[in-house]
């Protein structure tokens, strides 16, 4: 480094006394190497300066794209592992299941690396480990015939020990990879059991001492319940740790991973603070309150490439948020697809979702036939309780230009809805984050949403959207009939589907949040 010297004239006495001063140092001066022999050392020095190191983040998951996908976890892990990974700071990487509903172009791709044995109380399962890299981001499958080799990830009544074993097979491949991560991030009750594992069975051992956890609940609804009798028998937690996981005379995962972990999150700050409440917490929130210290709460995002309508291969066809004339090509051809009449002027007004309680269905139902009386069509497609899918069933049936009822989970379908509709309805009694009013505004579909959870983060009145505050099945038309008269105006509806079709929705902020709550836990 160059140093930059400076001259300054003083008087005589002032000289004097400097000179005074410094003879310790210039004495000392006189023994030090020449000054350029000096600047080439330092010169040599900082060409040697290693790179700062990268932190090293594992995910701990059931789930993720483009792998397999039951719902808006696998998104979550698929994108956010993607975006951290991008910013360049932290060495990435996943740990996950292999199931075999795993789509075989990847199964192909994947490299062995060897196995091992895990040892889970009494059993001592084969783990074999399978490698593969996307998008900068290293996934981990772990391979166990027994546990795995089933349609489907979950459902079955030994999913306790079969995440029990994914959970500690995720410590025991650690020397296998040679990769202690700074942080392990584990994601909703399937992976709880890995962090709870790693402040106790492995807490002892010095190269896992140092690893701090981070838990992040998606839904706190499914917490992974279980009877005390299993503690030691199927999940190889004695006497000594009971207190931990024990909660209201049984076993909670989740509770046991709040407990555990340095820090825990929700899917939205709205979320973050709705858990502390017994209506949304569903029992938990004693536990939440007691460790509210370490909670955050961040917006998911959705992948805005993915989710491009001018570039989705899936439209009938594309358009931007700068020209929308093509969205009425995909209007029209959704209408002729599903059977209904082609009505340019009529507005669609789709569900994509779970057909369960929680999404807000009894409003629905309350109110849907008072809505069909009025100039509208009305789609929905998910797949979910058999009392939901007969009644939309029936509907389609006596209201066949009017209506159509999707039964399935089709992922095509699903974006050529999203594009083809004017008005997107989410009106759930609780919504952890929600992704579906976020993929709406990319299409430039309105979204009307009930204000809870990650809905009331996302979506600002008239800014990209309508909400509602009570649960209230005529709140909720309402506001619906408002956004239909709206529409009706279609100079002031374009501004609208543009704000909304520009919503920044990525991963960027949110994956740059995540990585400072990463800093902050190894401070």
């Amino acid at each position: 480094m160059a140093t930059k010297t400076t001259t300054t004239k003083t008087t005589k006495p002032a000289a004097a006394a400097t000179k005074k001063a410094t003879e310790p140092a210039t004495k000392a001066a006189a023994k030090a190497p020449a000054t350029s022999k000096t600047a080439t050392k330092t010169v040599k020095k900082a060409s040697e300066v290693k790179p700062v190191q990268k932190k090293k983040i594992l995910f701990v998951a059931s789930e993720a794209t483009p792998f397999i996908q039951t719902g808006g976890l696998a998104e979550v892990i698929g994108s956010l592992s993607k975006a951290v990974a991008a910013n360049g700071n932290c060495d990435v990487r996943v740990v996950l299941p292999l199931y075999s509903d795993i789509k075989k172009e990847y199964r192909d791709k994947f490299s062995y690396i060897g196995n091992i044995y895990v040892h889970l109380a009494w059993r001592n399962q084969y783990c074999g480990i399978f490698e593969y890299v996307k998008d900068g981001v290293t996934f981990y499958f772990i391979d166990n015939e027994f546990y795995f080799k089933r349609p489907g990830c979950y459902g079955y009544f030994d999913d306790g020990e079969r995440f029990a074993f994914f959970s500690r097979s995720v410590l025991e491949i650690m020397p296998v990879i040679n990769f202690y991560p700074d942080v392990m991030h584990c994601h909703d009750w399937q992976a709880a059991l890995a962090a709870i594992y790693l402040k106790t069975n492995y807490c002892f051992r010095p190269e896992y001492q140092y690893i701090r956890a981070l838990f992040t609940i998606h839904n706190i609804e499914y917490q992974g319940w279980y009877s005390l009798d299993l503690l030691s028998d199927l999940f190889d937690i004695y006497g000594s740790y009971q207190y931990l996981v024990e909660y209201k005379n049984s076993i909670n995962l989740m509770k046991g991973a709040i407990e555990c972990c340095e820090r825990f999150s929700t899917v939205s700050p709205r979320y973050a603070g709705e858990i502390k409440d017994e209506y949304y917490a569903h029992g938990l929130d004693p536990i939440v309150r007691k460790n509210h210290f370490k909670l955050s709460g961040i917006l998911n995002g959705i992948d805005d490439e993915g989710y491009n309508c001018a570039k989705d291969t899936h439209l009938f066809a594309n358009y931007t948020p700068d020209d929308f004339r093509n969205k009425a090509v995909c209007k029209n051809k959704l209408q002729k697809l599903l059977g209904l009449p082609q009505k340019a002027d009529t507005p669609i007004i789709s569900m994509v979702s779970r057909l369960v309680s929680h999404k807000g269905l009894d409003l629905v139902t309350t109110v849907i036939e008072e809505l069909l009386q009025d100039d509208v069509q009305v789609v929905v497609l998910g797949t979910g309780d058999a009392c939901y899918e007969g009644f939309f069933s029936d509907l389609a049936r006596r209201y066949p230009d009017k209506f159509s009822a999707n039964i399935i989970f089709n992922g095509d379908l699903s974006r050529k809805i999203y594009s083809g509709s004017d008005i997107f309805l989410m009106p759930s009694k609780s919504e952890p984050c929600g992704l579906s009013q976020m993929i709406a505004c990319r299409y430039g579909t309105i979204p009307v949403v009930r204000e809870t959870g990650g809905l009331y983060d996302s979506i600002k009145p008239l800014e990209n959207g309508y909400t509602f505050a009570n649960y209230n099945a005529h709140d909720m038309l309402y506001v619906i009939r408002q956004a239909m008269s709206d529409y009706k105006n279609k100079e002031e509806w374009k501004k609208l589907m543009y704000r909304a079709a520009t919503t920044d929705f990525s991963w960027n902020r949110s994956a740059k949040i995540y990585e400072s709550l990463y800093l902050d836990m190894l401070k």
